[in-house]
């Protein structure tokens, strides 16, 4: 699959020849350095933009059609609420607004695509286990930047989407705060299954969360290294000082490394 923003000699080959299959209900991180595509691979997954080469699929079917079943939830970097709904009514609106998505997926897997759809999780209980239980009735002004994104992320676990997108979700975020939060991403892509691609650029934060570390360079934007995490879950703070936990980071390094130098893996 290709990406060309421009043409000419102005043109800009965003991504080139990228060949990813993902697993259902695998966590996979999407790793480099700015200017190597890893955020338009995620647009192109999410259905905002198309290859100029090459094809996307999602359970078997376009981006457009997947996003039009609810099949793909979107997270970005800025938790987006509605300053005027409370946390709980922010979290509750796309089911609202979105009833009729589980016909288009039950119809998609009478193409013989998908399963049907799966039924949607109770959002108060979500929130509850995302540590939001005494926040649901505040409006997001009212609320940390760390809640407000917690807040962000159970509503786009609302519609049950197969696979979720998250654009550095935890980038403006303290170290202490990310790190609660990469727990409770966890606990919920745990229980729901949710197929996850997740743009970092932190190590730390790829390996800990992930199956799967795929490591991209720029110029033009490509995967250079596929690497697969063998750590046990569940993952919590212990897993900081364990020595495989820091051989995978050194590893992601060291492919970063020779990624952003042209050497080979």
């Amino acid at each position: 699959m290709d990406r060309v923003y421009g043409s000419g000699s102005a043109a800009t080959n965003a991504l080139d020849d990228v060949d990813l299959t993902v697993p259902p209900g695998r966590f996979v991180s999407l790793i480099g350095p700015s200017g190597c595509g890893k955020s338009t691979l995620l647009r192109i997954v999410a259905g905002l933009e198309r290859p100029d080469r090459g094809e996307v699929r999602v359970h078997g079917v376009p981006p457009a059609q997947a996003c039009a079943a609810k099949m793909i939830g979107l997270v970005p970097q800025s938790p987006a609420l509605l300053p005027w709904l409370s946390v709980l009514r922010n979290v509750t609106l796309p089911q609202k607004i979105n009833k009729g998505s589980a016909g288009r997926r039950e119809r998609i897997a009478g193409s013989g695509q998908r399963q049907a759809a799966p039924s949607a999780p109770d959002m108060r209980d979500l929130l509850v286990k995302a540590g939001l239980g005494e926040a649901m009735d505040k409006l997001p002004a009212q609320i940390s930047g760390g809640m407000r994104q917690r807040a962000a992320i159970v509503r786009a676990f609302g519609l049950r989407p197969d696979v979720l997108v998250m654009d550095e979700p935890f980038s403006a975020l303290d170290e202490f705060t990310r790190e609660s939060l990469q727990d409770q991403l966890l606990d919920l892509w745990d229980e729901l299954k949710t197929t996850v691609l997740f743009v970092t650029h932190s190590v730390s934060e790829a390996v800990r969360l992930s199956d799967t570390v795929v490591v991209m360079a720029p110029g033009p934007g490509r995967i250079v290294d596929v690497i697969d995490v063998d750590l046990p879950r569940p993952r919590g703070d212990r897993l900081f000082g364990e020595r495989r936990f820091h051989e995978y980071e050194d590893l992601v390094r060291d492919r970063l490394r020779r990624a952003w130098h042209g050497e080979a893996a």
